[in-house]
């Protein structure tokens, strides 16, 4: 690209001349950076199945979260923004495990609740 004020040859991604600081392109607020070529990117994972089955099995609130997250993957990868999407395909992971781990320790709880009236009840039906 060349300078409109000096003539000078720039970079095709440059902002201003490297010679007189001429503004070459006008930047967006919300643009931080290029779009970058998606099909050169590994896939990220938006752990979505996780998401949906731990919100509906084991722990409502943070499977919300976790799908929360999910969603925001792809959006934030065709946008350009594979630093973000990575974020939030680990944190939909992180959630989803949460939600899991907290299902699965209330699920033993209510276990072993319900074993405990079992036995006292069985104990209780003996002394008559």
């Amino acid at each position: 690209m060349f300078c409109r004020k000096c003539g000078s040859r720039n970079d095709d991604n440059a902002i201003q001349c490297s010679e007189c600081g001429e503004v070459l392109q006008e930047t967006s607020p919300y643009q931080q950076q290029p779009v970058q070529d998606m099909h050169n990117m590994p896939d990220v994972s938006s752990h979505l199945v996780l998401a949906i089955l731990t919100t509906i099995f084991c722990c409502l609130p943070f499977g919300i979260v976790s799908i929360v997250y999910a969603a925001q993957v792809g959006s934030k990868k065709s946008s350009g923004d594979y630093q973000g999407a990575l974020d939030c395909s680990k944190k939909a992971a992180t959630w989803g495990w949460v939600a899991f781990g907290i299902g699965l320790v209330m699920s033993i709880i209510w276990m072993a609740i319900t074993m405990l009236g079992v036995f006292a009840q069985q104990r209780s039906m003996q002394s008559f």
